[in-house]
C-alpha cells in the first residue's frame, strides 16, 4: 500500500522546496547599506552566542536522559528522544537564521512600500512555517517505519518538549531581560527610544526577539506537531481489532505496508496522514501572499489562513475515503478533523479581539491609562481573565463533540477519545500555515529596529510600526493556538497514559477515582506546577532586567557621551548579561518539570501521576492564555497610545510600564506554560513501564 507510505515524505519534501524556494527569493532582496547590515550581524552574532552557550549545557544533559531513557523504557525510546531533541534544535536555528537574514531585508524593503516590506517579512516567517512541520511529519514517519510502535518511539516527544522548554524558557528569560531593561531606562528614564542606537540593550532586545519569538516558537511549534501525533497514534494502537471489524469491516483489520510488510492499525497510520494534508495546505496558503499593494497587513494574512484551512478539509476529505473507505468510520473521523480545523480560526478570532487595539478590550486598556498605573494595569489583568471564558467554550464543544461522533457510532471511550485526538491532530496540521503568519513577528519587530537605529525616515518608521502591530496580534494568536494543541493534545496522552499502563499491569485495575488520595495527591501536585513555573520565569526575567537596568545606568554614568551621540554604548556587554542571566535562571523550572511525573511515578504509582497531568493541564491551560492575552493586549494598547501621537505624554509613560509588565507574560511565562504541559504528559507516557514495575514490585 504505498498510498500512506508515500504521502507524508512527499508532502514533507513538498514543503521543504516551497520553504527553500521562498528562502532564495528572501535572499535576492536588497539587504541594504553596509550599516544595516553590520547591525543584522551584530543581532546575528549575539543569537548564535546565546544558542552556542546554551546548547553547551543541554546536550550532556540530554545524553545523560537519553541514557536513563534507554534503560527505564528502551533503546528504541532512548534512539527516538535523540532524534526528537536534535531536531527541535534544529528547528530553533533555522528559525533564527532565517529570521535574522529576512529582518534586514524587510527594512530595505520599505523603500519600496507597505506591501514589498510586508511580504519580504511574511516569506521569511514562511521559510521557518514550512520547513519546521516538515521536519516533525518526517521524523514521526521515519520513526514509526524503523519501530512499528508508537510506544517505542515516545521518547521523541520528551527530547522535542526539552530542547522546546529550554529554547523557548531561555529566550524567553533573554529577551524580556533585554526589553525591560532598554523600555525602563532607555524610553523612561532617557526618554529615548527603545531602539535608538544609543541605547545600550537595544542590540540585546533585537537578539532577543530572535531568540525567544523566533527560535523559541520554531521549536515550540515542532513540539506541538510531535506531540499532537504521537498521542493520536498511540490511541490508535489501542482500538482493538474487535472495534475495528465493528465498525469498519475486514478491511480496516488487515491493513500491510507494502514496503516493509507489517501488518498495522489503521488508525495508528491515519494521523500522519492528516499532517501530510495540513502541510500541502499550508504550501497553498503561504503562496497566496504576494508583494502587492496593500492598505491592512492583516487581510492577505486572513486570507492565507482561510485558504490554507479550506484546502485542509477538501484534502482530509480525500484522503480520509481513499484510507479508510467511504464508511461510517471514515465519515465519522472526517467530522473529528473539520472541528479541529475550524476550532483554529475561532482561537484565531478569540485572541484577535482581546489583543487587537481595533477592539474594545485593548482600546480600554488605552483608555484606563488616563487614570494612572494601577488602572492600566488591572484593566489588563482583568482583560486576560475574561479571555478564558470563550476560549474554554470553544474547546470544550471541539472536545464534547468530537468524542460524541466516534463514540456514537463504536460506543467505546478509546474510540471518543480518539475522536478529541484527531481533532487536535486537525488542528496541529495546519502548524505551517500558523507558524508562516507567528515568524513574519519577530522579522517586522526586528526590521523596525534596523530602521530606528539607522535613521531611515518616518515614512519607513510608520511601515514597520504597522506591521510589526499586526506582528504582536499574530504572535498572540500563535501562541492561543500553541496553548488549545497543548491542552487538546494532553488530554489525548492522559488517556493513552492510562490505558498503557493498564495494558502492561493488566492484574491491576486502575480506577482513577476521586476517593483515590493519590489521584487527589496528583491533581493537587499538577494544579500547583504551572504557577511554580510561572512564578520562576517572572522572577527570572525580573532578576535578568534588574542586572540590565544597573548596566544600561552604568553605562549612561560612566560614558556621557553616548546620549549625545559621540560615544557607542558596549552592546556585547548587554548581550552578555542577557545570556548569562537566562541559562542560569532557567534550570530549576525545567528540572522540576521533568522530575515531577517521575518522582510521584515511584512514590505513588500510575493513578497519581494521571493526576498530575490532568491538574497541570486544567490550572496551566488557562494560566497560559491569561497570561499570553493581557500581555498582548498592553502592548498593543502602548502601540495604539503612540499611534495616537501621544509618546512622552504621562498616558503613554502609563501604557510602556503597562506592557512591561505584560512582556515576561506573553513572551516567557504563558509561552512556557504549553510546553510545560506536553512535556509532563511525554515524560509520563516513557517511563510508565518503570512506574508499574514498581507498583509490581510492591505488590
Amino acid at each position: 500500500m504505498v498510498f500512506e507510505d508515500v504521502l507524508p515524505v512527499g508532502a514533507s519534501a513538498a514543503s521543504m522546496g516551497a520553504a527553500a524556494a521562498l528562502a532564495i527569493w528572501v535572499g535576492k532582496q536588497h539587504s541594504g547599506t553596509d550599516k544595516m547590515m553590520s547591525i543584522s550581524s551584530a543581532v546575528r552574532t549575539g543569537a548564535m552566542a546565546f544558542l552556542k552557550r546554551e546548547f553547551k549545557i543541554v546536550i550532556p544533559a540530554a545524553i545523560a536522559l537519553a541514557i536513563i531513557i534507554s534503560f527505564a523504557s528502551g533503546v528504541s525510546n532512548g534512539v527516538a528522544f535523540a532524534v526528537g531533541a536534535a531536531l527541535s534544535g534544529l528547528a530553533g536555528l533555522i528559525a533564527l537564521r532565517i529570521t535574522v537574514k529576512s529582518a534586514v531585508r524587510s527594512a530595505e524593503a520599505t523603500h519600496k512600500g507597505l506591501g514589498h516590506a510586508f511580504a519580504t517579512a511574511f516569506r521569511g516567517g514562511a521559510t521557518v512555517g514550512l520547513s519546521v512541520p516538515a521536519m516533525a511529519l518526517i521524523a514521526i514517519t521515519v520513526l514509526y517505519f524503523v519501530f512499528h510502535d508508537p510506544l517505542m518511539m515516545a521518547g521523541v516527544g520528551i527530547g522535542a518538549s526539552l530542547i522546546a522548554l529550554f529554547i523557548r524558557a531561555g529566550g524567553g528569560i533573554f529577551t524580556k531581560a533585554a526589553d525591560l531593561g532598554a523600555d525602563l531606562v532607555g524610553k523612561v528614564e532617557a526618554g529615548i527610544p527603545e531602539d535608538d542606537p544609543r541605547n545600550p540593550a537595544t542590540i540585546a532586545d533585537n537578539v532577543g526577539d530572535n531568540v525567544g519569538d523566533a527560535a523559541g516558537m520554531g521549536s515550540d511549534v515542532y513540539e506541538s506537531y510531535i506531540v499532537t501525533l504521537l498521542a493520536a497514534m498511540l490511541l490508535g494502537a489501542l482500538v482493538v481489532p474487535d472495534t475495528l471489524k465493528a465498525i469498519g469491516g475486514d478491511k480496516l483489520t488487515s491493513m500491510s505496508l507494502s514496503v516493509i510488510g507489517i501488518t498495522v492499525n489503521p488508525l495508528v497510520l491515519y494521523p500522519i496522514l492528516i499532517g501530510a494534508s495540513g502541510l500541502i495546505a499550508s504550501i497553498v496558503g503561504a503562496m497566496t501572499v504576494t508583494p502587492r499593494k496593500i492598505t491592512d497587513p492583516m487581510k492577505p494574512l486572513d486570507i492565507a489562513f482561510v485558504v490554507s484551512a479550506a484546502v485542509a478539509i477538501v484534502l482530509n476529505f480525500i484522503f480520509t475515503t481513499a484510507f479508510l473507505g467511504f464508511t461510517p468510520l471514515a465519515y465519522s473521523l472526517f467530522g473529528a478533523t473539520v472541528l479541529g480545523t475550524l476550532l483554529v480560526p475561532v482561537i484565531q478570532k478569540i485572541t484577535d479581539y482581546y489583543t487587537n487595539y481595533k477592539y474594545k478590550p485593548v482600546r480600554e486598556i488605552a483608555d484606563s491609562t488616563k487614570w494612572g498605573y494601577a488602572s492600566n494595569t488591572l484593566t489588563g489583568i482583568v482583560s486576560g481573565m475574561r479571555s478564558t471564558g470563550p476560549f474554554m467554550i470553544s474547546i470544550v464543544i471541539v472536545l464534547g463533540a468530537s468524542y460524541g461522533i466516534m463514540y456514537g457510532i463504536t460506543q467505546s471511550p478509546v474510540m471518543g477519545i480518539y475522536g478529541t485526538a484527531m481533532a487536535a491532530t486537525a488542528m496541529l496540521s495546519l502548524a505551517g500555515i500558523v507558524l508562516c503568519i507567528d515568524a513574519f513577528g519577530p522579522i517586522s519587530d526586528n526590521a523596525g529596529g534596523i530602521v530606528e537605529m539607522t535613521g531611515m525616515g518616518e515614512e519607513n518608521r510608520a511601515i514597520t510600526d504597522k506591521i510589526d502591530a499586526v506582528g504582536n496580534t499574530t504572535k498572540a494568536i500563535t501562541k492561543g493556538f500553541a496553548i488549545a494543541s497543548a491542552g487538546l493534545a494532553a488530554l489525548a496522552m492522559i488517556q493513552a497514559f492510562q490505558h498503557e499502563a493498564t495494558k502492561i499491569f493488566p492484574a491491576k485495575v486502575f480506577l482513577y477515582s476521586l476517593s483515590d488520595v493519590g489521584l487527589i495527591i496528583g491533581l493537587l501536585v499538577g494544579g500547583l506546577l504551572p504557577f511554580f513555573v510561572t512564578s520562576q520565569l517572572i522572577s527570572g526575567v525580573s532578576s535578568a532586567a534588574s542586572k540590565m537596568v544597573d548596566e544600561i545606568r552604568r553605562q549612561f554614568k560612566e560614558k556621557p557621551g553616548i546620549l549625545k551621540g559621540t560615544e557607542l554604548p558596549d552592546y556585547a556587554k548587554c548581550v552578555d548579561i542577557a545570556t548569562g542571566a537566562s541559562l542560569r535562571e532557567l534550570w530549576k523550572p525545567a528540572l522540576v518539570t521533568v522530575a515531577s511525573p517521575i518522582v510521584t511515578g515511584v512514590l505513588l504509582g500510575p493513578t497519581a501521576v494521571a493526576g498530575v497531568l490532568m491538574g497541570a493541564v486544567v490550572s496551566g491551560l488557562f494560566l497560559a492564555y491569561h497570561l499570553a492575552n493581557s500581555g498582548g493586549a498592553w502592548d498593543n494598547a502602548k502601540k495604539l497610545i503612540e499611534m495616537q501621537g501621544k509618546k512622552k505624554t504621562e498616558s503613554h509613560a502609563v501604557a510602556v510600564v503597562g506592557d512591561l509588565i505584560g512582556d515576561p507574560y506573553k513572551d516567557t511565562a504563558g509561552p512556557a506554560l504549553n510546553t510545560v504541559i506536553k512535556l509532563l504528559n511525554t515524560v509520563a507516557i516513557v517511563f510508565v513501564p518503570a512506574f508499574v514495575a514498581i507498583l509490581a514490585l510492591g505488590k
